[in-house]
């Protein structure tokens, strides 16, 4: 059996990752692919559980750096071996709404913890696993944190200050410029041209895996 694919939306809050996932969804369909869908952090009982804790701001004592850092890894390991790679092994694709370039620019870039340590803990609780097609909708924070606030209540890594999330930005640029496998998409565009890249992205992967519509 051919295994699945592992196709990860990318991008600051209010880059629009919601609408990206729906336009990715119906390629699939239209190919008559089996696919699933998961989230970061979160995705499974125990990962939603530690998702609560990472974004939550109600909590009664500072949540430090290093304890979000862990978390973020701790969730994305309960997901990978629950979720992920099951449904891969099983020949369904699965697409997922953030991935470790999520804690490569919010940790390693907005918290400033260096790249040697990022490859460490990647190491530990990936072993080299990767997504093979990251879409990374790019967006200036100014006008994503604006989509973000209309949406309604900010959690607490959107609280952050506006240099946070240029830090960011900035890291997501500097990986997915020096990385074949993410596709930067101009999220600042018209919705229409936004979802018609992301198709072209994705039906370009596609070719490459020999795959057709149904």
């Amino acid at each position: 059996m051919k295994k699945g694919q592992f196709i990860v939306i990318e991008g600051i809050e209010g880059a629009g990752k919601s609408s990206a996932i729906s336009v990715v969804k119906k390629v699939l369909i239209k190919h008559g692919i089996d696919f699933i869908n998961t989230r970061e952090p979160g995705g499974t009982p125990l990962a939603e559980s530690l998702r609560d804790i990472v974004k939550s701001a109600d909590h009664e004592e500072v949540l430090t750096q290093e304890t979000e850092l862990l978390l973020m890894y701790a969730s994305r390991s309960q997901l990978l071996a629950n979720r992920i790679l099951p449904a891969l092994d099983k020949g369904q694709w699965v697409i997922g709404d953030r991935h470790d370039l999520s804690s490569r620019a919010y940790q390693g870039g907005g918290r400033e913890f260096n790249d040697e340590l990022m490859e460490t803990i990647a190491q530990v609780t990936l072993k080299g696993f990767k997504p093979q097609l990251t879409l990374y909708l790019d967006i200036s924070p100014e006008l994503g944190l604006a989509r973000a606030q209309a949406r309604g209540a900010l959690d607490r890594i959107e609280l952050e200050k506006i240099e946070f999330f240029h830090r960011v930005r900035n890291k997501y640029r500097e990986i997915a410029l020096a990385d074949d496998s993410i596709k930067i998409i101009d999220a600042s565009a018209p919705m229409p041209v936004v979802h018609n890249n992301i198709r072209l992205a994705v039906n370009a992967f596609l070719k490459v895996n020999n795959v057709h519509e149904s």
